[in-house]
């Protein structure tokens, strides 16, 4: 005797499913880490970066604040392995990242061009990383990123890309992109893309800008740059 057909679910009953997400709503996933700022977590979709993703950060020039943003997340992920710096456009001073990081706990790769990508996706595919930084070329092209995105997703860890603001006019298949801007009070942020509506509003964040009161006060031979590796 063949049971009772069971009902068909109603669409609300679907809508209403955590697993299904709604271009109206932002995104619903505990698989993220807290920003340490307030005013970005609420406009970001679970609450906080996503894991297991790619981030673009997306601006012109360096030094805005944009490690200072990533500062509080970086010190959750360094618990659990290694941060990458790969490519990054000036030599890391190590003193200043020793007073939020353990050095011990940071790789600076070194590599140019095609490289930069190729080096981005084998160290997220090793598995070992707490978080990846890596300012890729303005060349790079969509199929690049999709190829990072799917290496993130494999890993589980955060891969924060930095590319020029004019990258925002083509395609990404980043699930989150923000544009950055500076200025003597912090950051502004512009949210591009996430998995939710848009939002046409600018955040003004309170964000910590180092390179403001110590460039006049730092002599080239005062520099003293992490080790270093090379991806080739």
């Amino acid at each position: 005797m063949s049971s009772a057909a069971q009902p068909l679910p109603t669409l609300q009953s679907v809508l209403q499913r955590p697993d299904v997400w709604r271009g109206d709503r932002l995104a619903q996933t505990s698989d993220v880490l807290a920003s340490g700022y307030a005013a970005l977590d609420a406009e970001l979709p679970g609450g906080g970066w996503p894991r297991g993703a790619v981030t673009e950060l997306l601006a012109d020039g360096a030094g805005l604040g944009e490690l200072s943003l990533l500062l509080p997340v970086l010190q959750t992920c360094v618990k659990e392995g290694p941060l990458a710096l790969l490519a990054p456009p000036f030599a890391p001073h190590a003193p200043a990242w020793a007073m939020a990081l353990p050095l011990s706990s940071l790789l600076w790769v070194q590599a140019d061009g095609a490289e930069i990508a190729w080096a981005a996706e084998n160290l997220l595919a090793s598995g070992a990383l707490g978080a990846l930084l890596a300012w890729l070329p303005a060349q790079t092209d969509a199929r690049t990123l999709r190829r990072l995105q799917l290496a993130a997703e494999a890993h589980g860890a955060p891969a924060f890309i930095f590319r020029q603001a004019a990258a925002a006019r083509s395609a990404s298949a980043a699930p989150l992109r923000l544009e950055l801007g500076g200025n003597s009070a912090g950051l502004t942020v512009r949210i591009l893309k996430r998995r939710g509506p848009p939002l046409a509003q600018v955040l003004h964040l309170q964000v910590p800008r180092p390179c403001l009161r110590m460039r006049p006060q730092i002599r080239q031979a005062e520099l003293k740059p992490l080790p270093r590796f090379s991806a080739v």
